[in-house]
Order: C-alpha cells, then sequence, then structure tokens
C-alpha cells in the first residue's frame, strides 16, 4: 500500500500485533503515508531501530508516536526520532529494548515542539534517559514516568529544572524511589502551572510534600496521594489554602489519615467533586456517613 501511494490522505494509522511487520515494510509506508500524523505500534516484534528511523524521515508531517511492546526499539531510535523535531506527543509503554545507557553521539537537535511524554512500565528507563530527555525536550508541558520503578529523585530532578514551559501534569505513579525532594522541586518549579499530579504508591512521599504543594500549587485541581506516607497533618495543610481548587482528590489506602479529617475534608469540599477514601483503614464507617450526608456533590468512593 506505501509503494502504491494510495494512502497518501491518511492521517492516522495503528497497527497491533502484525508479525509481518518489518523494517522495510515500515520505511515503505512512510514513504507513501506523507500526511500521516498519529502513529501506533502494538507488539510489532520484527520492527527495530532502522526501520523506525527510516519511516519518521519519511514522513515529516508526524506529530503523536505510540510504541507499546515494540523490544527491538532501543534509545538509539528513541532519541533519533525526537531529533527530526517535530513530534508534539510521544508515549512509550513495555518496550523491554529499552536500556538506560549512555549514548556515544553528540547530543541531537532539541525536539522543541514535544509538549507530552509518557513512558510507562520501560523498567530499563533510567536516569540517563531522563537527562537526555531533560537536554532534548524543554518544552514539555505533560510527563507520565508511571511504573518506573527504577528511576530516583537525583535522576528525575535534572529533567524537571530543563522544562521551560512548567509542567501542567505530572505522573509518577508507583514509582517508587521519589522522595519528598522531588515535590519540593517540582513544586517550587513548576507550581504556577501544575494542574494535575499522580504520586500513587511513592511511598516515601510525607506531609513535608503536601506542605509544600499547599504553598505552591494554587492551579492544582487533580492530587493522587494514594498508598502515601501521609497523615492528617499533611491533609490540614491543604485544607488552609483558601484559594486552592481542588476537584479530585485520592487518599486511597493512606493508613496515617484518620477520623480527624473530616472537618479538613469539609472545608477541601467546598470545591470537592471527587474523592477516594478507599482501604483507610483508620477512617471509621460513621465519618464516612457523616462525609457522603455533608459532601452530597461529591462522589465519595469507600
Amino acid at each position: 500500500m506505501g509503494n502504491a501511494l494510495g494512502l497518501q490522505k491518511l492521517v492516522s494509522l495503528m497497527i497491533s500485533s502484525c508479525r509481518g511487520l518489518t523494517d522495510v515494510s515500515l520505511d515503505a509506508m512512510g514513504k507513501g503515508c506523507i500526511n500521516l500524523k498519529q502513529m501506533c505500534l502494538r507488539k510489532c516484534c520484527f520492527v527495530s531501530d532502522n526501520g523506525l528511523l527510516a519511516f519518521a524521515k519519511s514522513v515529516g508531517s508526524l506529530e503523536y508516536l505510540q510504541l507499546e511492546e515494540c523490544n527491538r526499539i532501543t534509545q538509539s531510535g528513541i532519541f533519533g526520532v525526537l531529533s527530526n523535531g517535530g513530534l508534539k506527543s510521544l508515549t512509550l509503554v513495555k518496550c523491554m529494548g529499552i536500556k538506560d545507557i549512555s549514548l556515544e553521539v553528540p547530543l541531537p537537535t532539541p525536539c522543541n515542539l514535544l509538549k507530552s511524554l509518557s513512558v510507562r512500565n520501560c523498567p530499563g528507563f533510567g536516569t540517563r534517559s531522563l537527562a537526555m530527555v531533560g537536554k532534548l525536550c524543554p518544552r514539555l508541558q505533560h510527563l507520565d514516568l508511571s511504573g518506573l520503578y527504577g528511576i530516583t529523585t537525583a535522576g528525575l530532578l535534572p529533567l524537571l529544572e530543563s522544562c521551560e514551559a512548567g509542567l501542567v501534569k505530572v505522573n509518577l505513579s508507583s514509582c517508587l524511589n521519589m522522595t519528598d525532594e522531588v515535590v519540593l522541586a517540582l513544586t517550587r518549579l513548576h507550581g504556577e502551572t501544575l494542574e494535575f499530579l499522580n504520586l500513587d504508591g511513592c511511598r516515601k512521599i510525607t506531609d513535608a510534600s503536601l506542605v509544600s504543594i499547599a504553598d505552591n500549587c494554587i492551579f492544582l485541581s487533580d492530587l493522587d496521594i494514594s498508598r502515601c506516607a501521609i497523615t492528617d497533618s499533611g491533609v490540614a495543610a491543604l485544607s488552609r489554602v483558601e484559594q486552592l481548587n481542588m476537584q479530585v482528590l485520592s487518599l486511597s489506602g493512606c493508613s496515617g489519615v484518620s477520623n480527624k479529617i473530616l472537618p479538613l475534608l469539609k472545608k477541601l469540599g467546598k470545591t470537592l467533586v471527587g474523592l477516594n477514601l478507599q482501604h483507610c483503614n483508620s477512617i471509621s464507617s460513621r465519618t464516612i456517613e457523616l462525609l457522603v450526608e455533608t459532601l452530597w456533590r461529591c462522589d465519595i468512593l469507600f
């Protein structure tokens, strides 16, 4: 189809579990899809860096790229695609070929158009990869690193410092090594733009992070601190900020919060439309009942 030039009007393409797709066919497809803007490759096990780079070079209009379980794609291919400069969004899911190594090549041209980067459950994506992203993608606004349990606070800080545009959405769920230092840096550098923050499962996050969020993030509307080491004191810090416009708050699995948060949540409830209190074993059924009665406009999970 690519060689026949029958795909010139195609703007979006998804190829899933296609064992017949190779570098040669992907290259030919790229030459025939000159107006393609969105591309998703899922479980295409024979596509390598060579095919991906040839495809990206041919399709100059490509803006959105998603690669899922394409295990022959490596760090070299990913950063090569970014150096083309046209991508606005890149998503990588379970790409096991990515290893955290230093590339012995000159730094590619920055990708100033990239606004959204999602790297989920790619265990080889670590500190060196994050450093490269920071240098290549200074205009990031949406960052999803969920499931990257190997990344550390020291590895993430340079990336946060290099994002010039101001981060709006950040997902660090199940990044087990994240500490308060990351949240303090995130809120200090991006507090004026941050609207969504997911720290679900970051067990080293404490009340200190919530204090910093309360002090710096007046536009934050969606906060997930499920399974974090926070207590009533952290929730109290959030409730004291009059201008905070929190709409969704998740405290699921936070054993450190108790019945004492009832008046605090009532105060936050002026703006809340979603509240998750599942598996909060220190909160009684009676407290839940009172919250349901008081926050009748809020959808409460318990």
